[in-house]
């Protein structure tokens, strides 16, 4: 009797593990704390401080989860797509075991992982890039720098700020990607 209620119970704890495999798991909270430490390095913790606020790391990793779970839906409407297409090249390509079954899954979460990771390496680029016009402008003269930049009493948040509007500046002229534009 016993051996039965053991037999259902892990088969009851199977099934919806099996289920589970078919759906993707979104971007990780780990995935969304790994793009925040890269973008807070990238322009520094004064420019992470302008655009997300005092402690925003909570605010940034939420903004990221988003931009992952975007990220998954985007991936899962051009896997319904291509297994639409060919079926049998799409269980070849993507499937894995024997039969391939787990192909919409394994089709989603790669190409969702590696849509995050673009949207991650474009922000982290295009803060890097404000961050080295800014640091040069900065060079050029401190006080002048300052004094256009600095909003606060002593002035010392310039170089944030300044983050912030070259970032601002890159998005209206065009020069990043969509995904720049559109990321946290």
């Amino acid at each position: 009797m016993k051996r039965f209620a053991l037999a259902g119970a892990v088969l009851a704890l199977a099934v919806p593990a099996t289920a589970n495999a078919q759906d993707p798991a979104p971007v990780t909270k780990k995935d969304a704390k790994q793009a925040c430490k890269a973008e807070r390095a990238a322009g520094g913790k004064q420019a992470f401080k302008v655009k997300y606020g005092a402690n925003g790391y909570g605010k940034c990793v939420k903004a990221w989860r988003a931009e992952g779970a975007e990220a998954k839906s985007n991936a899962a409407k051009e896997c319904k797509a291509e297994r639409a297409a060919d079926a049998e090249a799409f269980a070849a390509t993507y499937g894995t075991g024997k039969n391939g079954k787990n192909a919409y899954g394994k089709c989603v979460s790669s190409k969702a992982k590696a849509k995050f990771e673009e949207a991650v390496e474009a922000e982290v680029e295009a803060t890097e890039n404000a961050a080295q016009a800014c640091k040069a402008e900065r060079r050029a003269d401190k006080d002048a720098f300052r004094q256009q930049y600095g909003t606060n009493k002593n002035k010392r948040n310039a170089f944030g700020k300044c983050v912030a509007a070259k970032k601002a500046e890159q998005a209206e002229s065009g020069e990043g990607s969509e995904t720049e534009t559109e990321t946290p």
